[in-house]
């Protein structure tokens, strides 16, 4: 049996948090209704195939790169990156790797980047709904520590919201600093 990986990553656009990619080799006996781009699915119905996909994959892997590995190396590379370590941490090696894009991380395997993959390949598409709700808890609980950012409502993304509490609170830790936003707000202290 031939084993394709599907990567995608979610998170590359926000003023904070890390960067998540997942790594997903589905079971061609155990099919999923329902895969597509995580973008056009609802929370709930993402909720729902997350279980799934953990549940039936045949394998799968979720990793990150931190707002600091993010601001040593840049977005890019963070992504990259955790797209190395999603793509190393399955339990299965992969005779093929598709990754949603214009790029593939450098890893020692098959690999061909897919534009719109998330849309096209169902490897990738249960690879972004595994990173998008992951993401998304992150946020849940950064935002049940710093309720004032809205972080649950607005995901980290750079919203007049989220700007505005950057302004009115300041930079938190978890804040990506390399940022324009952000670093913006660091200089006015």
């Amino acid at each position: 049996m031939k084993y394709l990986a599907g990567v995608d990553e979610v998170g590359r656009g926000p003023l904070v948090g890390s960067v998540v990619t997942a790594a997903v080799i589905l079971n061609p006996e155990r099919p999923i209704v329902g895969l597509m781009d995580s973008k056009k699915l609802s929370e709930k119905k993402r909720e729902a195939l997350f279980a799934e996909i953990q549940d039936k994959a045949l394998a799968f892997c979720i990793a990150e790169a931190t707002a600091a590995e993010i601001d040593k190396i840049n977005i890019l590379q963070a992504t990259m990156l955790a797209m190395k370590r999603a793509v190393e941490g399955l339990t299965i090696i992969p005779h093929l790797v598709q990754v949603d894009g214009n790029r593939c991380p450098d890893i020692d395997l098959p690999c061909e980047a897919i534009v719109k993959g998330d849309a096209l390949v169902a490897q990738i598409s249960a690879a972004s709904i595994l990173a998008k709700v992951y993401r998304d808890r992150q946020m849940w609980v950064l935002d049940q520590k710093y309720p004032q950012y809205g972080f649950a409502q607005h995901k980290g993304y750079p919203t007049k919201a989220h700007r505005q509490a950057l302004l009115e609170f300041g930079v938190i830790d978890e804040h990506r600093r390399s940022f324009r936003p952000v670093a913006q707000r660091l200089s006015s202290e």
